[in-house]
């Protein structure tokens, strides 16, 4: 009986399995999936902060009047202001209610009139609007929770921009470990794709042979990247949704993302060093 041809050759005519262990990139390429979807992590998290300090205590200040003052008549005024989208009173029984827990029972207390103000916007109104305040009220102190939060805010969008840098940063060494591993292979199956590129092998298609088998390592890595960073990131939302509330998301969608991009990089790239190389034979 005669002996069968192994079928796998016939699939695999450059060897690449055998070349490209299955073990080494797809390993590189987890850990950089699990970074990766840490950095989009911190990028969704630093945006819901930002998000939140804007339209939270970023866009609120207390005016405190002089107790010859009405309060709403003052309201009424303040309302009025350009940047303000609503002035709220706050009465003896709210205010009794917010010190309650520093003072106890200060219903009986005499506490000044306050207002909150509700900003359109912290824009260049905002910053103008405590001059506004203390020209329409004389005698009305200004607390401005701006300032800081608009600090606050700036650090969480930076942190965003830095999340989003760390994640440009792992798909360049990504690539370039991609590259790396293609340039192996080539070397390890160079005596082959000189015997067939000079029999009539394109480089079309040489080029696709080593991107398809590097495309499915870098995928097959990504999905075990992913797989790790799941139970990571959702242990990560349940510690932070304390301090960011119901809006905290985690990016499900991006991760899921994470293999088909991670193959398709390591595609393109693969596919880039091998027509590179073919066009420098003689």
């Amino acid at each position: 009986m005669a002996e069968r041809t192994p079928r796998t050759r016939g699939r695999d005519p450059l060897g690449l399995k055998r070349a490209m262990a299955d073990r080494l990139l797809p390993g590189l390429v987890a850990a950089m999936a699990l970074l990766a979807a840490l950095a989009l992590a911190g990028a969704n998290a630093a945006a819901t902060m930002a998000s939140r300090w804007e339209g939270g205590a970023a866009a609120a200040m207390m005016v405190q009047l002089p107790r010859s003052i009405a309060v709403a008549p003052a309201a009424a005024r303040l309302a009025a202001l350009p940047g303000v989208a609503e002035a709220i009173p706050l009465d003896h029984d709210r205010l009794a209610a917010l010190l309650r827990p520093w003072l106890g029972d200060a219903s009986g207390l005499p506490l000044p009139g306050m207002i909150e103000l509700r900003l359109t916007s912290l824009g260049p109104a905002s910053l103008a609007l405590p001059a506004a305040i203390e020209a329409t009220i004389p005698g009305a102190q200004v607390e401005a929770h701006g300032v800081w939060v608009a600090r606050l805010s700036a650090l969480a969008r930076s942190l965003q921009a830095l999340a989003w840098l760390v994640l440009a940063l792992v798909a360049g060494v990504a690539a370039a470990m991609v590259a790396v591993a293609t340039r192996a292979g080539i070397a390890a199956r160079r005596a082959t794709i000189l015997i067939l590129h000079d029999m009539g092998a394109t480089d079309g298609t040489i080029a696709r042979r080593f991107a398809g088998r590097i495309a499915w390592l870098a995928g097959l890595g990504a999905v075990l990247g992913a797989a790790a960073a799941a139970p990571l990131l959702w242990l990560l939302g349940g510690l932070a949704a304390p301090l960011l509330g119901d809006t905290l998301t985690m990016p499900w969608a991006a991760l899921a993302a994470l293999p088909p991009a991670a193959a398709a990089i390591a595609w393109a790239t693969a596919h880039a060093a091998v027509r590179l190389w073919l066009r420098s034979l003689p």
